[in-house]
């Protein structure tokens, strides 16, 4: 009992040093950007009335929305991943390797191309449903093979595939949709808006209230499928219904964002390090993490170079292949 309440002790500390950071994070951010707003022009847009008119519009219509959809996306990446790992206790488990944002790509490029008018509900329904068909081929094939744990793999394959359709699909379009869809692909909050923040919000808000009914069957699903069924747990029904929030919560993200990888594959295994593998504190501890991680790398990428904004999937790319491989490495020394 001492042991577990200096665990709980610790967590609490942990996650008080992690809300503080989202915080810091979130004001920080506001102030980068090619127009000069310090943090007090910043506080005094919120609480009262901005100083000028052009900061009124650059902090409420571009930075404000910018900052809070790189927030909630970078939250809902790095929860789909740590579902993902514990589900299919695959710690190289992520929506990009496993192919729902090729899927959710694939069904965005297509409604990106095909409709022209307006598509803000059209994209996240196209992004979702190629997301849906992404779980579905990858979950049909494993289970032809009986086999869950070639679901890594087979999510790879099915990802590769998916990217050559959209590419094919590029290839054959307008040039000029062609162009924005390459670089909506690579990932990006160039044309977030307040409405794109409220949508992706409300899915991560669906999905933590759904893992937190579930987290005691998540958890068994730990000790092995055959443990989780001798406890009552529906093996198959739990792993699908966590497989369509996974795939739900990233094609949304996918439909305004862009293609951003490897979020849910870093950040659920630095928070391991630090609150352990229990569903409910590794998903809210994933929450804040991957909500800082990418919000910093949004910055990053508006910030690096003059005059040029960097597609935020091209940096997170560049560092998740890195961390892919350094776990590699370590899985396969203490292997």
């Amino acid at each position: 009992m001492l042991l577990l309440s200096n665990v709980k002790g610790k967590n609490a500390w942990i996650f008080t040093g992690l809300f503080i950071l989202t915080i810091f994070s979130l004001v920080s951010a506001i102030t980068f950007g090619a127009a000069e707003i310090n943090s007090v022009d910043v506080l005094q847009c919120v609480l009262s009335d901005c100083a000028t008119p052009m900061h009124d519009m650059v902090v409420w219509q571009v930075r404000i929305p910018r900052v809070l959809v790189g927030l909630v996306a970078g939250m809902g990446l790095a929860c789909a991943g740590a579902i993902l790992q514990n589900v299919t206790r695959n710690p190289l488990a992520d929506p990009y390797l496993f192919g729902i944002i090729s899927g959710a790509g694939l069904g965005a490029t297509i409604a990106t191309l095909v409709v022209t008018d307006e598509q803000m509900l059209v994209l996240p329904m196209a992004a979702f449903l190629g997301a849906l068909f992404s779980v579905t081929i990858v979950f049909g094939i494993a289970t032809l093979l009986r086999n869950m744990n070639h679901l890594l793999l087979t999510g790879v394959a099915v990802s590769f595939m998916l990217s050559s359709i959209s590419h094919f699909i590029l290839y054959l379009g307008d040039p000029f949709a062609t162009n924005r869809v390459i670089f909506w692909l690579m990932g990006s909050l160039t044309s977030v808006e307040m409405f794109h923040f409220y949508l992706i919000a409300t899915m991560i808000l669906v999905t933590l209230v759904t893992i937190f009914a579930l987290h005691r069957q998540i958890d068994a699903l730990l000790l092995g499928d055959e443990s989780a069924a001798s406890l009552g747990v529906n093996v198959d029904k739990l792993r699908i219904i966590l497989l369509a929030l996974c795939a739900a919560v990233t094609a949304t993200i996918v439909a305004y964002c862009g293609g951003i990888g490897f979020v849910g594959l870093m950040v659920p295994h630095i928070v391991r390090q630090l609150l352990g593998v229990t569903t409910m504190p590794l998903i809210i501890g994933s929450a804040l993490v991957g909500g800082c991680f990418l919000v910093w790398v949004d910055v990053l990428a508006r910030s690096i170079l003059a005059n040029v904004e960097i597609p935020i999937g091209i940096i997170t790319s560049a560092i998740g292949s890195i961390f892919f491989l350094a776990i590699m490495y370590r899985t396969r020394k203490t292997g």
